[in-house]
């Protein structure tokens, strides 16, 4: 049985919780969770990769274990949890790896591939975006003009996201029989999103969203230099981030891999078992060719 391991570390004062399974010395998969869960998505995932991989999933600031301080003593970018994120592989000695991305997840790894090219070896997105094709306009809308509105109303708009309703939401949504999806999953995610000042957390990353989409060209560019291996699976039924996120990957990066499940947002909750045999079969493809 894999033994899992719950770390933490301090990271310019801040605590970054990771869990951390598999041996010390085999390839690393980094695990990059997204909105509103944590590294606790992955509490299954883990044990099932790391066989023959160092399988790492650390928490953002602001989300699950880690540190969550204020607004007003963090700043609440994609960039600054990049920067974190960075100086944590740093600090833990990991200097190449394999990344899965989800949700918030993918920006973040989008920003460690652009500042060190050559330390992602693999790119697994799992409605993780990349293309403007993979914004479905109903829920982003509200999103984007904030952003570019940026008032007091266009914020507020935004607050049911936070709310039971929303979340559960994430869940279920695009599951043939939610009754697969564990309810623990999303009252976990309650628990934390209910802490003093995560409102504001969540709604100053809502809006620095639209700063994701500016570096999305450059992103184009490195899967087509890099010709990095890419695996897209994909709740193909994700109201989020639409199936064509994942087919538009084969644009720059033409021998990736497409996998559209028949399932949501949060993968892992309901169809584990085909994420986990589809990752490790094309983790073994991709060495046998490399």
């Amino acid at each position: 049985m894999v033994t899992a391991h719950h770390r933490t570390v301090s990271i310019d004062g801040l605590d970054v919780f990771y869990r951390e399974a598999g041996p010390a010395d085999a390839p690393v998969l980094l695990l990059l969770h997204g909105y509103p869960s944590s590294s606790h998505m992955f509490r299954h995932l883990i044990p099932a990769l790391a066989g023959q991989y160092r399988v790492i999933a650390p928490d953002h600031i602001g989300f699950g274990r880690s540190s969550a301080p204020s607004v007003d003593e963090f700043d609440y970018t994609f960039a600054a949890l990049a920067g974190v994120t960075s100086r944590f592989l740093s600090t833990i000695g990991v200097t190449q790896y394999t990344i899965y991305v989800q949700d918030y997840g993918a920006p973040v790894g989008w920003r460690l591939a652009l500042n060190d090219p050559t330390a992602v070896v693999g790119v697994i997105s799992q409605n993780g975006n990349a293309y403007e094709e993979g914004f479905v306009p109903s829920f982003w809308d509200p999103i984007w003009a904030d952003a570019a509105e940026r008032t007091t109303e266009t914020r507020d708009a935004l607050r049911p996201a936070l709310g039971r309703e929303a979340v559960e939401w994430q869940y279920n949504h695009g599951v043939p029989d939610p009754t697969t999806v564990d309810p623990d999953a999303w009252e976990h995610d309650l628990a934390l999103l209910a802490r003093p000042g995560q409102d504001d957390v969540q709604l100053a990353l809502f809006r620095d969203y639209a700063t994701n989409r500016d570096l999305y060209p450059a992103v184009h560019d490195w899967l087509r230099t890099s010709q990095v291996p890419v695996l897209a699976i994909w709740g193909r039924h994700d109201e989020i981030f639409a199936a064509a996120g994942a087919t538009a990957f084969t644009r720059d990066a033409p021998d990736a891999r497409v996998e559209l499940v028949d399932g949501g947002h949060f993968l892992l909750e309901s169809d584990l078992d085909h994420v986990v045999a589809t990752i490790t079969d094309w983790l073994r493809t991709t060495e046998r060719s490399a």
